[in-house]
């Protein structure tokens, strides 16, 4: 598996994902592109973060944060998208029940999970196995990597970002 690094280009990135409703009334599905976000005015860059699984308690924690921190990143110029191997229904359940405000992409086939690093072998209480490897990529305007980190914990992943970014 390969890991991006930073100076990289960033692979593609277009799924099909649960958005925030323009309106701001709830959620909405679609089909997000990265090329699209990055090209967004004063955009200074997109961090896309990779999950295992929707509503499990690490999972959840990780998100809560990014929600949380949402409005002074975005004041900062940076998007925020989640990754997992969900499906957009699991998804939209998910990004309801709390109340998550960035688009959060369903790569139930690893494509994109592959292509970024995310997705290998990893170990869990003495057990191998292939799944997510939590991680978060920051994307530049440009479209190259600006930050990467894999293997990262939920708990306190997002104040390590934002300190990586110099907004702390």
């Amino acid at each position: 598996m390969t890991r991006l690094a930073v100076g990289d280009t960033a692979p593609a990135l277009e799924l099909p994902a649960v958005l925030p409703d323009p309106t701001g009334t709830g959620h909405i599905t679609g089909t997000y592109s990265l090329a699209d976000a990055l090209a967004e005015p004063g955009r200074k860059g997109v961090v896309v973060y990779f999950y295992p699984a929707a509503m499990t308690p690490g999972c959840t924690t990780e998100a809560c944060d990014f929600r949380d921190s949402l409005a002074s990143l975005q004041g900062a110029g940076y998007a925020v998208v989640g990754v997992s191997p969900d499906g957009v229904d699991k998804l939209a359940t998910f990004a309801e029940r709390d109340a998550l405000t960035f688009p959060l992409l369903a790569d139930t086939e690893h494509e994109a999970l592959e292509a970024w690093g995310a997705w290998g072998e990893k170990k869990n209480y003495g057990k191998t196995y292939v799944g997510v490897i939590r991680s978060t990529v920051v994307v530049g305007p440009d479209g190259t990597v600006a930050v990467a980190q894999y293997n990262v914990k939920a708990t306190g992943h997002v104040a390590r970002v934002r300190k990586t970014l110099g907004l702390d």
